[in-house]
């Protein structure tokens, strides 16, 4: 019986957003909530089986722009004062709920995994959640790496190359930057690939990266193995392949493990069921809902009338969706036994938000994954980097264009009902930058700082996440708030560059407000360095942490 090895890879994500011009800012919950409900969950959970001898293996990428809100200090501050908000609320809710028994005790559960976050938060992870996971990094447990700047979905890009190779160069400095460490691998946004995308990915010392599944049904060369064991490009990049029924087992939206009926409803939160005078100090101004965490119901069905959440009925399911998992791998490896001459490598790969925040039993579900590999002897964990270093025998073939998206290509961000019109202007706006480059090449002082700025703006207009937003029409006005913001942004440095001035009062606002990348030279927007890394390659990172 061949041995199963399964290949977790999580993609922790979250657009740049920061906005010091308001004490408060909606859209910044994304990050307090993925914070509280995922990272800091996930985190907790390493470390207690680290601590009890578990070992376990994972691959994380931490994206550019995430990893900047991480390390910021006005960002962290405010999400100290958004833990002690929500324990506050969790006072309210003990005495509200005095006579309901189950509400309470669920109440009280809250209050008790914030306490947990905030002591982890303050002791372990010194303010700074990066320095958790480069903890687990050096120990063994995790392997850390890279995705493009701002989460580029590279495809839309492939004939702006220069743009293309900034976003790969930028995301590899700012993880340097982060974890003093070269990344070996390369998270794909969306696992959006195209032919040649892996020549710059080489150029800058990656050895693997992650595809769709359509990347080896669509490739011209017959695919000897499937997705049941990673593949090289010809350039001898590897290329780790998504499960996809593996992965759908936990992702499917309609028959995944989440929406079993006793887990819990993440939609019905007393942000949005309660009085607004009762919730308002928690919620924002003047009078926007929004979720609190504070959550009492389970799943139950499409109704909207719900049960309330049973803890230990979740627990016990968890355990079942775990125990099903790994029968579904090794029924898999019991039928490829004969048609396999390899063991199996089963790459499974996630948002990293699934699990806590959109699944709240999500980490629980990935600590039983762990407890129960580590105690058979048939399964393993690895990494990519695990991986390659057995030196295996892989096929080489030419992978095709792909994504891990709605129909396995580009529909999601290229959809000519919802949001194929920004790309007019995204295009024209990397075309001005890449004239500012050419133009001004090796500026100083006040100019060099003005045009860095203007690739700041660059590289945010890229993000994936505003057409993904406008698609799915969930906080659309604030995606093309972002978009318009950036292009009219760049638009000022190209208009007063071409006057041979600087905005000095802008420049100063823009970069207090869009404080990443603080290594940034604009002259990567002027196509010298596509055939070789950029010279900025040796920058001394560690001196400014």
């Amino acid at each position: 019986m061949r041995k199963s090895s399964i290949n977790f890879i999580f993609n922790a994500h979250l657009p740049f957003v920061r906005h010091p011009e308001y004490p408060k800012f909606l859209e910044e919950d994304w990050l307090f909530e993925a914070m509280n409900e995922s990272y800091l969950p996930l985190l907790r959970m390493m470390y207690g089986l680290r601590a009890e001898g578990t070992g376990f293996r994972l691959t994380f990428s931490i994206s550019p722009t995430l990893g900047a809100m991480l390390d910021d200090e006005l960002l962290n501050t405010r999400f100290s004062a958004y833990l002690d908000e929500r324990i506050e609320l969790a006072d309210k809710e003990i005495s509200r709920l005095s006579r309901d028994k189950q509400r309470k005790a669920l109440a009280v559960f809250y209050k008790d995994e914030l306490l947990a976050n905030r002591s982890f938060y303050g002791e372990v992870c010194q303010g700074r959640i990066l320095n958790a996971f480069n903890t687990l990094s050096n120990e063994g447990c995790l392997e850390l790496i890279t995705t493009t700047a701002t989460h580029a979905y590279l495809p839309v890009y492939k004939d702006y190359p220069i743009a293309v190779n900034a976003q790969i160069e930028t995301g590899v400095l700012e993880h340097i930057r982060h974890f003093d460490k070269m990344p070996e691998g390369f998270w794909l946004p969306e696992c959006g690939y195209y032919p040649g995308l892996e020549e710059m990915l080489r150029n800058h010392n990656i050895r693997w990266t992650s595809l769709g599944s359509q990347a080896l049904v669509l490739s011209p060369d017959k695919c000897e193995r499937g997705s049941y064991s990673p593949v090289k490009c010809p350039n001898g990049l590897y290329c780790f392949v998504r499960d996809v029924s593996l992965t759908s087992l936990v992702w499917s939206d309609t028959e995944g493990y989440p929406t079993d009926s006793v887990y819990r409803d993440f939609y019905r939160d007393i942000g949005f069921d309660l009085p607004f005078d009762y919730i308002k100090p928690y919620v924002h101004e003047p009078e926007v809902r929004s979720f609190t965490g504070f959550k009492y119901n389970a799943v139950t069905g499409r109704s909207a009338d719900k049960d309330v959440y049973d803890r230990a009925k979740a627990a016990e399911r968890v355990v079942s969706h775990a125990k099903n998992f790994l029968y579904n791998v090794r029924s898999r490896t019991e039928n490829l036994n004969d048609l396999l001459d390899v063991d199996p490598v089963y790459t499974v790969s996630f948002d990293a938000e699934l699990f806590g925040h959109w699944w709240y039993e999500g980490v629980s579900w990935l600590e039983n994954i762990i407890r129960m590999v580590w105690e058979d002897d048939s399964l393993s964990l690895i990494t990519p980097s695990d991986f390659i270093a057995t030196k295996p025998e892989v096929q080489t073939l030419q992978p095709a264009t792909s994504s891990w998206g709605e129909g396995g290509y580009s529909a999601v961000w290229v959809d000519s009902s919802s949001n194929a019109w920004l790309y007019r202007h995204i295009f024209k706006a990397l075309e001005r930058m890449t004239e500012l480059a050419e133009r001004f090449p090796e500026q100083k002082s006040l100019k060099q700082r003005f045009l860095n700025q203007a690739a700041r703006e660059t590289l945010l207009l890229m993000a994936s996440d505003w057409p993904f937003i406008i698609h799915n029409q969930t906080s659309r006005d604030y995606a093309v708030q972002r978009l318009e913001g950036h292009i009219e942004n760049l638009n000022l440095v190209y208009d007063n560059m071409c006057k041979n001035a600087v905005n000095t009062e802008w420049l100063v606002k823009a970069e207090k407000r869009d404080n990443l990348f603080r290594f940034i030279d604009y002259n990567i927007m002027n196509g010298k360095h596509l055939d070789e890394p950029s010279p900025i390659f040796t920058t001394d990172f560690t001196s400014e942490k």
